[in-house]
């Protein structure tokens, strides 16, 4: 588990792009211009909070925790044969998965990575495995050497923070959201994170997608009915 702040060592592939209009990222723009700078205004200084609490918990507490989450998704996800899992590439104390990307392959499944293709666009995802050549992409971002295009079946996250109703806190990029909004098919999107990243709502604006479910050390955190409906700062 690294602490590397450097994006050429570590990388979080989905959200990268800090604090944008959602209409520069071709998203869906808020109603209220100003609820929408209120709003962007807390998740900026949400994220570094967060972000400044991961990095103060021990990388061996960390790697414990990521242990925990990686049998949590494993259980939720169930059968893997057959089936493609993309996951990431860890940074600034993500849990980091890619152990649990090779105990996928060992069970018969398929790995892959998402790829920002270039900003304001969905990601693409590309087969790989580990042992496998990695480039270097946007941001310097680990991804694989050999274009292999797939269509995941499950998704994996990661969060910066989280809400009850699996809303996600990423980076500010929208690159996760803008993607599932532009599959055919939606996969199953698990997000992932540490228990300590739960906030009571990340005022959820037009484009932000829900994952279907939140796997932490803790435990699994699924949407719950009516505990936010705020979107908007007040």
């Amino acid at each position: 588990m690294a602490d590397d702040d450097t994006p050429g060592s570590f990388a979080s592939p989905a959200c990268f792009l800090h604090e944008v209009d959602p209409a520069y990222s071709g998203l869906p723009g808020p109603l209220d211009l100003q609820a929408w700078t209120d709003v962007n205004r807390w998740r900026k200084a949400e994220r570094e909070r967060l972000i400044a609490a991961r990095l103060e918990v021990p990388a061996e507490t960390r790697a414990g925790w990521t242990e925990a989450i990686a049998a949590g998704v494993l259980a939720e996800i169930g059968d893997v044969e057959g089936r493609i899992v993309s996951a990431y590439w860890p940074f600034r104390g993500e849990p980091d998965l890619r152990p649990f990307m090779e105990e996928i392959a060992r069970r018969g499944g398929r790995t892959a990575l998402p790829v920002v293709v270039e900003k304001g666009r969905p990601l693409a995802f590309h087969l790989w495995q580990a042992g496998e050549a990695l480039a270097r992409g946007v941001w310097n971002i680990p991804i694989p050497a050999e274009q292999r295009p797939c269509m995941p079946d499950v998704v994996i996250a990661p969060v910066v923070g989280f809400d009850p109703t699996c809303y996600r806190l990423g980076y500010g990029g929208g690159f996760f959201d803008r993607t599932l909004a532009s599959l055919p098919a939606r996969p199953r999107v698990i997000g992932v994170g540490y228990s300590a990243a739960r906030v009571p709502t990340i005022y959820p604006q037009m484009h932000d997608i829900p994952m279907d479910l939140i796997v932490t050390e803790a435990g699994a955190v699924r949407p719950q009915a009516d505990v936010s409906t705020v979107r908007a700062l007040t």
